[in-house]
């Protein structure tokens, strides 16, 4: 997966009433929602699964281009995430700002007949995908403006 500095630009559209959000994409067009148990329509998936959506992605792209680069026999990648928060520590005062922790466990299934070595090569790999780098590096910055 190259790296670019080009800016992306997404256009994210949510009307007076529901919670479903169109987004556009380059050319391309879909739908976010909340499930209907917060109050939403469940027309698509959540913000969060998009999050975990971007890193499987990533994961399994940058799997895919190293494993043909050194002509390995992988021949197929799962990435299973889920996303959680935990405690910081066991302790009585978890509920205070800062002592929770957002956690992403990523499950990779590499398929096809792998050496150890290979298998663990590619675990290494995994976790060098670029948006996982953006998501880890605490140098993400987000800038905020209101428009007229």
């Amino acid at each position: 997966m190259p790296e670019t500095s080009v800016p992306t630009t997404v256009l994210v559209k949510v009307g007076p009433e529901a919670l479903v959000a169109e987004i556009q994409a380059g050319q391309h067009t879909y739908f976010v929602d909340e499930p209907r148990s917060v109050g939403g329509q469940d027309q698509g998936p959540t913000p969060y699964d998009l999050l975990l959506s971007a890193l499987g992605a990533c994961t399994a792209i940058t799997l895919r281009l190293y494993a043909t680069q050194k002509k390995w026999p992988l021949q197929g990648i799962e990435v299973r995430l889920s996303h959680r928060r935990v405690h910081r520590l066991d302790c009585d005062q978890c509920e205070q700002a800062g002592e929770m922790l957002e956690e992403v466990r990523k499950e990779l299934r590499l398929l096809g007949p792998l050496s150890p070595e290979q298998r663990q090569r590619l675990h290494l790999i995994a976790d060098k995908c670029p948006v996982q780098k953006t998501l880890t590096s605490g140098a993400l910055r987000v800038v905020t403006t209101v428009l007229e």
